[in-house]
């Protein structure tokens, strides 16, 4: 009799009668819903009897880069979680330890047959799932992991054509991915089986909790979220995105304005998964379906262009993990940066002097979230005007956004570092055309800097204000010339890459 098969009947005697027929428990990540969930729909489809456990991981938890708003939100989508675990007859347990003992402990604890979850394309979640799988193997309890629930094209499903290789370049990974057949939403957990309470003493004995709060964990956020956590919100929202004629039907036009409500503020709910990709992808392409002009339909198509971008970063991180350490590009390795840090600081708070850059700043610092324009914006400003390493501004964007994302975010700043897949790379954004361009009337500037919304339009989009006007508002001078650093970066930029080409 094999190793593994002696250590679950041993299993099973120390449960003292208690019936444990293929108990499964799935492990949450970046999935907190039970509605169309690959992995949790499986688990259902093979047993009533599913346990769902979240656990907060000290590893993640204290790292120098976690937004203390994205912690409120993902706390929120765990309470609401309970609740629909409860709903539908089950449990969702919470754990506050390493997940390489935590989960194999639990599911010894409570007598599950397998652990099932959710993969990841993210270094550590890999590197993490793999000592989970080695210590389920050692104890002899069946795992599953083979769900992309994430992602609507698995990696190594849309490879080059000439060769079988991962896409570097978007625009031919999007015309591979769109043309791909996409999964239909699954079904919502539902007539599940929860623990008995003997099962649930036996898990708060190997360290189940009751879910703490964001304070708790020693995370401040009083603001309100930019999106309310959970799934119903989650729905509501792609709901009235998808199918009011003011949003997606327009998302062409208006999603480069900050002022306007353009854009579908669904990136907070897609990164933990409060919604499915699948359910947002058949929103979209019900949407698509219902224009009535070529017109609309490429309105919704640069939205699906969006989603396929997220995708996009994500295959990037699965197939080169060392992204998140570094340039992809040669020439942007060991670049002789700046970094000045009274420069770094100024960026950090708002107070550069360019009003475009420094609203986009002032409202991450105060909402947790900054619009995807000023995103670009303010992280060309900081490479090619300030001339400091973007990976600076890579991490102050992780301890603020609630939407902090590894993949979305190491490839939109290293897109406007030029040190990413960008075939042409050298982008360098004015400031000023940007805010004439995206906020001709100054509205998202004087939202944000009300000491200097009383200046005329022209010196809040251009950002030439009289000198005696910035010391009388106590606003900004400018910290440097844009003209002047666009020269300079340019200069060491290609300086660099004759370094590295020779």
């Amino acid at each position: 009799m094999g190793l593994s098969i002696l250590k679950g009947i041993e299993r099973c005697s120390k449960l003292k009668g208690e019936s444990v027929s293929d108990l499964i428990l799935f492990w949450h990540r970046r999935d907190l819903r039970i509605s169309d969930n690959l992995g949790l729909a499986a688990a259902r489809s093979r047993s009533p009897q599913v346990t769902g456990v979240f656990c907060l991981d000290p590893s993640i938890l204290s790292r120098e880069d976690v937004a203390p708003a994205r912690v409120t939100y993902m706390i929120g989508c765990l309470a609401d979680l309970q609740q629909r675990y409860a709903a539908a007859g089950s449990d969702l347990l919470i754990l506050k330890t390493d997940p390489v003992s935590g989960i194999p402990a639990l599911a010894t604890a409570i007598g599950a047959t397998a652990v099932y979850w959710n993969r990841g394309v993210e270094p550590y979640s890999r590197d993490r799932d793999t000592q989970v799988v080695a210590a389920l193997k050692e104890i002899g309890i069946e795992f599953k992991t083979t769900f992309w629930d994430q992602l609507l094209q698995a990696p190594g499903t849309v490879l080059t054509k000439s060769d079988d290789t991962p896409y570097t370049v978007y625009s031919p990974f999007w015309k591979n991915w769109v043309g791909q057949a996409k999964t239909a939403p699954v079904a919502t957990l539902e007539a599940a089986e929860g623990l008995s309470s003997a099962l649930k003493a036996k898990a708060e004995a190997a360290g189940a909790i009751a879910l703490p709060t964001a304070k708790d964990l020693g995370f401040v956020w009083d603001a309100p979220l930019i999106l309310e956590p959970g799934e119903a919100t989650a729905q509501d929202q792609l709901t009235q995105f998808c199918e009011d004629d003011r949003y997606i039907a327009a998302y062409g036009e208006q999603r480069n304005f900050p002022f306007v409500e353009g854009t579908s503020r669904l990136s907070a709910a897609l990164k933990f998964g409060a919604i499915g990709i699948r359910t947002v992808w058949e929103a979209a392409d019900l949407a698509y379906g219902r224009c009535r002009s070529d017109e609309t339909r490429q309105q919704v198509k640069i939205w699906q262009q969006e989603l396929a971008w997220r995708e996009f970063y994500q295959h990037v991180m699965y197939y080169f993990p060392e992204l998140a350490a570094g340039p992809y590009r040669q020439q942007l390795k060991n670049f002789p940066w700046i970094n000045n840090e009274d420069h770094f600081q100024a960026w950090c708070a708002g107070l550069t002097g360019y009003p475009i850059v420094d609203a986009a700043m002032r409202q991450l610092n105060e909402t947790g979230w900054m619009h995807n324009r000023c995103r670009m914006i303010v992280a060309s400003f900081l490479t090619k005007d300030l001339i400091i390493n973007w990976q600076w501004g890579e991490k102050y964007f992780m301890q603020k956004l609630v939407d902090g994302d590894l993949s979305a975010n190491n490839g939109g700043w290293q897109w406007s570092a030029s040190s990413g897949m960008d075939p042409k790379p050298l982008r360098i954004f004015n400031p000023a055309s940007q805010a004439q361009k995206f906020d001709p009337d100054a509205e998202y500037i004087r939202q944000w800097l009300p000491e200097i919304r009383h200046l005329d339009t022209a010196e809040l989009v251009t950002g030439k204000i009289p000198l005696e006007e910035c010391d009388r508002a106590q606003y900004a001078r400018p910290i440097v010339e844009h003209k002047k650093q666009q020269a300079l970066f340019k200069e060491k930029y290609q300086a660099q890459k004759a370094r590295t080409s020779s």
